[in-house]
């Protein structure tokens, strides 16, 4: 089987015996290795911002914080010309600290008294002050088992 004669041009047979440079697998791996160490990098630092609980918000004050809460009470409407408030509660601990919370935007359809969220803003003089359309509510846990009364 004979081949056209521009194909030989083309396509150079491999010899063994002619020695190519490394640089193309050598800029590979380097490659490799930097996407391998930005993906690290961003998996262990995060968005950036620290999700921080109400017991824990008064050693951030004047710092952008991601604000983690159960909803205990609310007061008035995001959408009126003033800001709704509410109070969120620490999820965790004995005595649970509580922390107001001044909101306009936004509001998500499942936000009510009793759900836990998320808000993004910063505490200024005792009041944690939510930046516009920063609230989002947790999934309500349906797939885990009722708990038990015994």
């Amino acid at each position: 089987m004979e081949t056209h004669p521009a194909a030989r041009v083309f396509r150079p047979r491999y010899d063994p015996g002619v020695k190519r440079s490394p640089a193309r697998l050598v800029i590979a791996l380097s490659v490799a290795a930097v996407l391998a160490v930005f993906i690290l990098y961003t998996s262990i630092a995060g968005a950036g911002t620290p999700q921080i609980s109400p017991s824990t918000l008064a050693g951030h004050v004047g710092q952008d914080v991601l604000l983690v809460g159960t909803v205990v009470q609310v007061q008035g409407s995001a959408q009126s010309g003033s800001s709704m408030r509410f109070v969120l509660k620490d999820d965790h601990g004995t005595a649970p600290a509580r922390t107001n919370v001044a909101y306009s935007g936004s509001v998500p359809d499942l936000f009510r008294t009793g759900r836990q969220v998320v808000v993004e803003g910063t505490l200024r003089n005792g009041m944690f002050v939510a930046k516009p359309g920063s609230l989002v509510t947790k999934c309500p846990s349906k797939y885990t088992p009722a708990k038990s009364n015994a």
